[in-house]
């Protein structure tokens, strides 16, 4: 056990392990999605997490020492984000024709997702820097840190908070829309885009490609609406 301990003291001061651990840990997960035929309840990311944070709190590793290792795939979430300009030029031709839908979709989704976090935060009794890292929870991460950023809301709270969001949105929308009988693809695609931004999408994808494609769109627009809103709506609740 002593050799052990030393052999991991060793392997974890270096931030290869984690940024291993994490890809291994994803590769695990989805490979119990798919073994579920992709049920809304074995979310690949929802499982990584819980893998992930097992391993962090049985080796007693603090969060920084892993995110130093594993920041490489914080940065690919940039890119990523930019890639999904590709479904959006793709289906151009079908957003064009169903676009007064999309932006009234829009625009009722970000409003809602922003001001309706603010005010049941507030009712609680939630005020300053939580706010400011709760308006963006529905936008992709690196625009939702941004946010937060210029906010004066801490970055790191705002990352569990869209983490969280992401999960939450991606079990609960196949459900939901089967129950609601919405079959549109480009209806429930948008949706989940404005509401659970990337880990939604990647749930789209899995889905329905259309669906994924326009979840990317819906996505993509909240990012840059909510950056709008976010700040009007949380001068309001302070």
């Amino acid at each position: 056990m002593r050799e052990f301990a030393e052999i991991w003291s060793y392997l974890a001061s270096g931030p290869l392990v984690w940024l291993t651990l994490t890809l291994v840990a994803y590769v695990v997960a989805d490979t119990l999605s798919a073994a579920t035929g992709r049920s809304p309840w074995a979310n690949p990311v929802l499982i990584a997490v819980i893998l992930l944070a097992l391993t962090l709190w049985g080796t007693g590793t603090p969060y920084p020492v892993y995110f130093e290792g594993a920041q490489f795939v914080h940065f690919l979430l940039g890119p990523a984000t930019v890639a999904l300009a590709v479904p959006l030029y793709q289906q151009g031709r079908r957003l064009r024709r169903a676009l007064l839908p999309v932006l009234a979709g829009l625009a009722v989704g970000s409003v809602v997702a922003v001001v309706s976090a603010l005010w049941i935060a507030a009712a609680l009794g939630v005020d300053g820097e939580v706010l400011a890292a709760l308006a963006p929870k529905s936008t992709t991460a690196p625009v939702a840190i941004g946010i937060a950023e210029s906010l004066g809301g801490s970055p790191t709270l705002a990352a569990v908070l869209v983490l969280l969001t992401g999960i939450v949105g991606a079990v609960m929308v196949t459900p939901l829309f089967n129950a609601l009988g919405i079959t549109d693809w480009r209806a429930r695609g948008l949706a989940v885009g404005v509401a659970a931004h990337g880990i939604g999408t990647a749930r789209a994808f899995q889905v329905h490609p259309t669906a994924g494609a326009f979840a990317g769109i819906g996505m993509g627009l909240n990012a840059i609406l909510t950056a709008l809103l976010a700040p009007l709506a949380l001068r309001l609740f302070l």
